[in-house]
């Protein structure tokens, strides 16, 4: 691991962990980026890519890089990212996505709130969130109703349930039972915060895109499908947690 310059956090006592699937035209980038504000451990799931995902990760040897020999999903990655990252010790953890949408800079901010809470959550649509490029109207909808839908149930006022770039207290992350394996996976976050009473902040973060094609994969394309799958999996976390 290379030596913490003098603007990055060397605290081996966090750890930033990435799922990555057919990422390769941007995992060094963002990697290089989180390298730039972040000298601890780098846990990346490699989700069965296809493309050279893993040749480029081989030639990192500033990460742990993990490999699924076929695609498992979203949130069997981050699971195994999370079981990686505790059993290295860590005692907070940060995700973000490696489709360079996320920016690795806000990543001393989020792990400096933590201070106050238990999970920290990236929004893309408060007040101070700068964008750049224009969100497909059909995610931005999906997102409204999901969003709206948890605040009813929790009280909490949330305004992106779906943002990857979250941080999270490594006690937090023990009581939580997640199992769901795809992009649902937040939902079933959601519910087991709400069930033992973590506190959640959020915080502003830049809404880009520039991937508006990108698949969900299945028959998740369709807005209404994937609505029906998110609600089923956050009512399923609700009934399971009664």
């Amino acid at each position: 691991m290379p030596d913490a310059g003098p603007n990055r956090i060397a605290d081996p006592s966090a750890a930033v962990v990435l799922p990555v699937y057919n990422e390769a035209s941007t995992v060094g980038s963002v990697l290089d980026a989180v390298r730039a504000v972040f000298g601890g451990p780098v846990v990346v799931v490699d989700d069965g890519s296809t493309d050279g995902t893993s040749e480029v990760l081989a030639l990192r040897a500033d990460v742990h890089a993990l490999r699924h020999a076929t695609n498992l999903g979203y949130g069997r990655s981050l699971a195994d990212g999370f079981a990686a990252a505790l059993g290295s010790g860590a005692e907070a953890v940060v995700t973000m996505d490696c489709d360079g949408q996320h920016e690795p800079g806000h990543i001393p901010g989020f792990l400096d709130a933590l201070a106050g809470c238990d999970i920290v959550s990236g929004s893309r649509y408060l007040e101070a969130s700068r964008e750049l490029g224009s969100a497909p109207a059909s995610r931005q909808e999906v997102n409204r109703r999901v969003t709206a839908m948890i605040n009813r149930v929790t009280g909490w006022a949330l305004t992106d349930a779906f943002c990857g770039f979250k941080a999270y207290r490594a006690s937090a992350l023990r009581r939580m039972h997640l199992v769901e394996p795809g992009y649902a996976m937040p939902l079933e976050l959601w519910a087991e915060a709400f069930r033992h009473g973590l506190r959640v902040v959020e915080l502003p973060v830049e809404r880009i895109y520039f991937d508006g094609d990108r698949s969900f994969g299945l028959d998740l394309d369709d807005p209404d499908h994937r609505l029906g799958y998110y609600v089923r999996v956050w009512e399923n976390a609700l009934e399971r947690g009664v």
